[in-house]
């Protein structure tokens, strides 16, 4: 079953960022079963051929996402579909700390094309980027979870000191989703319109550059 709340366009706007999915984060943690954020040596698990990136590149961080995939409902042909208007996801490292956050923003390398984007929080430099490719292999991925991608970097920028955490990114995987998908009813009628509905999820995101970088 799909969890989710529901909004109208005219009320604030809430992002859960911090469900049970934290609570099992945080055992998950403790028990050693998660692959922690940091920088330097970091090995993808095995994935879908579509989504391996080519070579030439090098996995350099991997974060822990917890939060939500967000859908509107919107007039669709003769009826009404939702429509994903973006996810808003916090990273965290190892101890819990926030790492990345994870939003819908203006590319300024695409003239202010919105784009999935990926900001470092400690020197803001960041990232937006494509899905390139993108699987519901259900030897990978769990019944329910939203596909796994292979996301290709379509613009960067440094942080106002020039950090470049992760400016340098070409390539991202979201792997292990869970939850996530958009809802199967909720959204049937004129006056379902402008509901939103904000689905948590959680994802690992694998974060690539380079191969010849520091």
């Amino acid at each position: 079953m799909t969890h989710c709340i529901t909004e109208s366009l005219q009320s604030p706007r809430h992002i859960i960022r911090r469900s049970a999915s934290v609570a099992a984060l945080s055992a998950a943690l403790a028990a050693g079963l998660l692959q922690p954020a940091y920088a330097g040596h970091v090995t993808s698990p095995p994935v879908p051929l579509n989504l391996e990136v080519p070579s030439g590149n090098k996995a350099f961080l991997v974060g822990y996402a917890v939060g939500t995939q967000n859908y509107v409902c919107l007039p669709s042909g003769p009826g009404f579909a939702w429509v994903l208007f973006g996810p808003q996801a916090t990273l965290f490292n190892d101890d819990e700390k926030q790492l990345i956050t994870h939003f819908l923003s203006p590319n300024p390398d695409e003239g202010g094309t919105p784009r999935a984007t990926w900001q470092h929080s400690r020197d803001t430099s960041a990232v937006w980027a494509i899905a390139a490719a993108s699987s519901s292999d259900p030897a990978f991925v769990a019944s329910g979870a939203i596909p796994w991608l292979r996301l290709e970097t379509v613009g960067a920028q440094d942080g106002p000191t020039g950090g470049d955490k992760l400016s340098e990114t070409t390539f991202i995987q979201r792997l292990n989703t869970a939850e996530g998908v958009m809802p199967a009813s909720g959204c049937t009628q004129s006056t379902d319109v402008g509901k939103k509905a904000l689905v948590p999820y959680t994802a690992d995101y694998f974060f690539y550059k380079a191969a010849d970088s520091d």
